[in-house]
C-alpha cells in the first residue's frame, strides 16, 4: 500500500465548542511543547499508556518524540497510520492516531488518543475523534475502526460510548501498561453504522434541547 488517500490532512471544527478544535499532522517542531506537556501530565497519563522502561514519562527527553514522529511519518507514507496532533484554540492539547491500518479485505485501524489534563472535560477529544472517524471512513476508505481501552479508564470509555462505538468484549492481558499485562475492552465502529457521518451525530447530541434539567 502506498500513500493513503486523504493524507496529509488538517481537519477543523470551528464552532461547536468554545474554541476551534483541529487535527493536524504531527511535526518535529512540536517536540518542546510535547515534552513539557508529557512531563507535566505524567501522573495523569501513566496508568493508561504502554510501559516503556527506557523512556519513562517523567524523564522524557526530546529524542523519543523525534523518533516517534519519524516513525509515524514513515507509517503514514506507507499507508499504515494517520498521526494527528489535537489543538484547541490553536494550542497543542493532545494527540490522536488511527494506526495499525490493515488494507485488503480488512480495511481497519486502531484509534488511540490522549489529552492534556488542563483541557480535559471540554468535549475536545470526542470532537476530534468524530472528525477523525469521518475522515477515515469517507475519505481514506477504512471500513472499521477499533479502540482498546482499559476497563478502569472510565473517562476514555465515555468518549467512545458518547459517539456510539459498540462494546465487543474484553481482550485479556492485551497490552503491557504501567508495569503489568492489562485487560482491555474492545470498542468498534463500522462505516455502515454512521452512513451520514459521526460528526453530525455528535453535534446533535451537544445542541439538542435537554428537558427536565
Amino acid at each position: 500500500m502506498g500513500r493513503i488517500r486523504g493524507w496529509p490532512a488538517t481537519l477543523t471544527e470551528p464552532d461547536l465548542l468554545e474554541a476551534p478544535v483541529a487535527l493536524r499532522p504531527v511535526r518535529v517542531s512540536d517536540a518542546r511543547v510535547w515534552r513539557e506537556i508529557r512531563v507535566r501530565n505524567a501522573p495523569w497519563l501513566r496508568p493508561w499508556e504502554p510501559t516503556n522502561p527506557e523512556t519513562p514519562l517523567h524523564r522524557s527527553s526530546l529524542g523519543p518524540y523525534v523518533s516517534m514522529v519519524r516513525t509515524m511519518r514513515r507509517e503514514a507514507r506507507q499507508g499504515q497510520a494517520l498521526p494527528w496532533v489535537v489543538t484547541y484554540g490553536g494550542e497543542f492539547a493532545g494527540q490522536l492516531t488511527v494506526g495499525s491500518i490493515v488494507w485488503g479485505s480488512s480495511r481497519s485501524g486502531q484509534v488511540g488518543y490522549w489529552i492534556d489534563e488542563a483541557f480535559a472535560g471540554r468535549g475536545i477529544i470526542p470532537t476530534a475523534l468524530a472528525m477523525a472517524i469521518d475522515h477515515s471512513f469517507s475519505v481514506v476508505g477504512l471500513h472499521r475502526v477499533e479502540a482498546s481501552i482499559r476497563p478502569e479508564n472510565h473517562a476514555s470509555r465515555r468518549v467512545v460510548e458518547k459517539l456510539g462505538f459498540r462494546e465487543e468484549g474484553v481482550r485479556v492481558r492485551q497490552l503491557h501498561i504501567n508495569g503489568a499485562w492489562r485487560d482491555h475492552v474492545c470498542y468498534a465502529l463500522t462505516a455502515e453504522e454512521v452512513p451520514s457521518g459521526l460528526m453530525p451525530r455528535w453535534r446533535n447530541s451537544l445542541t439538542a434541547p435537554r428537558f427536565g434539567a
